[in-house]
């Protein structure tokens, strides 16, 4: 164990400190992922110790060690400064945990192109990415993209136009071009001709529905302040933002097609309520649609206890039900005796009808599909419609980024809210033990999931060997509905310590005294299911923890990519961030059906949508109001990070990249900050670089 403590001045030289790392099996990398591994840049040493959450930073300044803190892997900046550390020679018993406190401001930094990737040229086509090749061209010093065709054809890329490259995220592999023949400029051409139409077609089928007038409802009565006035919880500035823009929505006479957008146990619930409660008041019915039983029935009692001191009628639908009572309810329906319904897909099928329906909810919207929502914006053309999701699907979240949809983002935690101690490994079952042990040493609960419902019981009598003394019981969608309600509630209740389920608890379900989430064969779930799951600890101000543990034979590169990105956005509020990150690594799907999937194919998929959202900016906005692209920097002058300064290739591409997506002078300051932080001391060439690009750049 190497002790480190600035105040005294004990610490190891520069040069000590490398060598003894390197004796004690520390791996030498470009920037660090995980425990055992350490970087240096300049004066910067870099260390993942042993049984440290987050990596530690040491700057000297020749032998003398001037600055020890803590990073995150995530953005890659300080967190917090020290006088004093340990550095771990070695694996202990106990477990490192992948903590990281911010959402990454840096979305390329996981996402970072590696030799031999495909990428897309806008003007030359798809090649091959070769790395970063420095050149002197006309007396000019800079690094360049280099992209290899077919045969010898090769383009260098410079600085200023490095905005022009992307890379391929297709999930086939492309045809590789050649320079001359012709065929690139084909295939954008027919590319943007479809892109076009189906930007109409976006534009147009949102406008038909902005355009019909809907029902203005009126401004917050006295009732409506009464109501909100009854939240336990302080509001988070985004939740009351959200909540005001769901209002001038709902009192404009188009109809509202908003999608918000907040992570897990974020208040997006309140936002349904006070949206309900409005819809009522305006003596409108109002629609909430949620995936599962479970999470109807959740939503039902929050809704019975809020509205217990108003007169308006609640109402449920879903399998749980009696077919008698399902009858009578919606009898109820048509006769306007019911104002709020909550229900499953139930209330899609052609049985229902409302007898003056004004607002329709769909929660956790990532759960049904494209078919779904069609279906029922067919059948309820003009009433105010509003998605809820932490991980909106690909298609419904471009549809908001592309200006169709309206987006309202929750990215403010509730006060105390703490975020999730994610650990990834490869399953042991000694580490099951030893979660398992942890949560219940404070009293608390255990999800464990296992998404395989043939072997369940199986696994159920494993665990019941490996905990003999514990209350552990199974819960799982092909169960009775019964029985399943009463194994909740004995969970809910504490009478069972672990709880082995499916991901029948995806969504939405809140219980608080359930900290800890083990989740088995994580390689065969989707990267919003991941977080999702994720999202069922951490719901009170107590610390959570969530083992994703993989079969490292079974786990595809896809899996691989998925739980890097859980990693890497372990963040509060990251939801939406991995979204994105889902949109990359899937696609968007068909917008509007498969007749544009071999353009996407063709020209690739970042390239497809950067070519859609300005064809509906194109069509929604007048010239003048069309968001000017980023600027091109002059240029005449040096555009290089030396690589004493900045080793990483991946780390240098990532920041050009970045500077030519900034708007505004403060952005470079930033920049300044975070390059200190992360590299050391900025030469004089770098800081004449940044202040040249920064003196093109506006005022905000």
């Amino acid at each position: 164990m190497i002790n480190i403590d600035i105040s005294k001045k004990e610490y190891p030289s520069f040069e000590t400190l490398k060598k003894t790392l390197i004796d004690n099996n520390y791996e030498r990398v470009t920037m660090l992922m995980k425990p055992g591994e350490f970087c240096v840049r300049g004066g910067i040493i870099d260390i993942f110790s042993y049984d440290h959450s987050l990596p530690l930073r040491l700057e000297y300044f020749g032998n003398e060690l001037d600055r020890v803190c803590s990073f995150s892997i995530a953005t890659q900046r300080s967190v917090t400064s020290l006088t004093s550390t340990t550095i771990h020679k070695e694996p202990s018993t106990s477990m490192p945990f992948f903590e990281f406190i911010d959402v990454p401001k840096n979305e390329n930094l996981f996402n970072q192109l590696q030799h031999g990737d495909f990428v897309v040229h806008e003007t030359f086509g798809i090649g091959i990415y070769k790395g970063l090749k420095h050149l002197t061209v006309c007396g000019r010093d800079g690094d360049f993209i280099h992209i290899q065709y077919q045969g010898e054809d090769k383009v260098y890329v410079p600085f200023e136009q490095m905005n022009l490259v992307h890379k391929y995220t297709n999930a086939d592999s492309p045809k590789i071009g050649k320079l001359h023949d012709g065929s690139w400029k084909k295939n954008i051409q027919k590319a943007e001709k479809q892109i076009i139409q189906l930007a109409k077609e976006v534009v147009m089928t949102f406008k038909i529905r902005q355009s019909k007038p809907g029902f203005p409802f009126q401004e917050d009565t006295e009732n409506q302040i009464d109501f909100e006035q009854e939240f336990e919880f302080k509001e988070t500035r985004d939740q009351l933002l959200s909540i005001d823009q769901v209002k001038k929505d709902m009192e404009s006479t188009a109809p509202m097609e908003r999608l918000i957008c907040g992570d897990v146990g974020y208040g997006k619930t309140e936002i349904v309520l006070r949206a309900a409660f409005k819809a009522v008041e305006n003596n409108k019915q109002v629609a909430i649609i949620a995936p599962t039983t479970l999470l109807v029935d959740q939503h039902y009692q929050t809704f019975k206890k809020r509205f217990i001191n108003f007169p308006y009628k609640i109402g449920i639908l879903s399998r749980m039900q009696p077919k008698k009572n399902q009858k009578i309810t919606i009898e109820k329906l048509k006769e306007d005796k019911i104002n709020i319904i909550i229900g499953t897909h139930r209330l899609l099928q052609k049985d229902i009808e409302f007898s003056n329906l004004g607002l329709l909810v769909i929660d956790e919207e990532q759960r049904f599909g494209v078919t779904h929502k069609e279906k029922i914006k067919y059948k309820h053309p003009l009433v105010d419609f509003l998605s809820i999701s932490a991980t909106p699907i690909p298609r419904t979240l471009y549809m908001a980024l592309s200006g169709a949809r309206d987006l309202s983002l929750i990215k403010t935690p509730p006060t105390n809210r703490k975020p999730v101690l994610t650990y990834v490994a490869p399953y042991k079952n000694d580490i099951v033990k030893q979660a398992v042990k942890k949560e219940l040493e404070r009293n608390g609960q255990i999800f464990y999931l296992y998404n395989n419902v043939q072997t369940m019981d199986a696994k159920l009598v494993k665990l019941k060997h490996t905990f003999p003394d514990l209350s552990i019981q199974m819960a799982h969608g092909q169960m009775n509905e019964k029985d399943l309600k009463q194994i909740f509630t004995d969970f809910k209740t504490g009478k069972t310590n672990i709880l082995l389920c499916s991901t029948i608890i995806e969504s939405g379900i809140d219980l608080p005294n359930a900290n800890t989430i083990i989740v088995e064969k994580t390689e065969y779930l989707g990267l919003s299911q991941i977080h999702q799951l994720r999202g069922r600890v951490g719901r009170s101000n107590r610390q959570s923890f969530a083992y994703l543990l993989f079969n490292p034979e079974k786990i595809t590169d896809k899996g691989k990519n998925r739980l890097t990105a859980i990693q890497a956005y372990a963040a509060l509020g990251s939801g939406y961030q991995l979204a994105l990150k889902d949109l990359e690594i899937r696609g968007s799907g068909t917008l509007l059906g498969n007749k544009q999937h071999g353009h996407m194919t063709s020209i690739g998929f970042e390239l497809y949508c950067k070519l859609l959202e300005t064809a509906v900016e194109n069509i929604t906005h007048s010239k003048k109001e069309v968001k000017k692209r980023p600027v091109r920097f002059a240029a005449d002058i040096m555009t290089y990070f030396p690589t004493n300064y900045i080793p990483c290739e991946n780390e240098r591409l990532s920041i050009y990249q970045r500077l030519l997506s900034f708007k505004y002078r403060d952005e470079i300051e930033d920049l300044f900050n975070e390059m200190e932080d992360r590299f050391g001391r900025l030469p004089e060439l770098i800081l004449s670089f940044l202040r040249c690009i920064q003196s093109q750049l506006q005022k905000r």
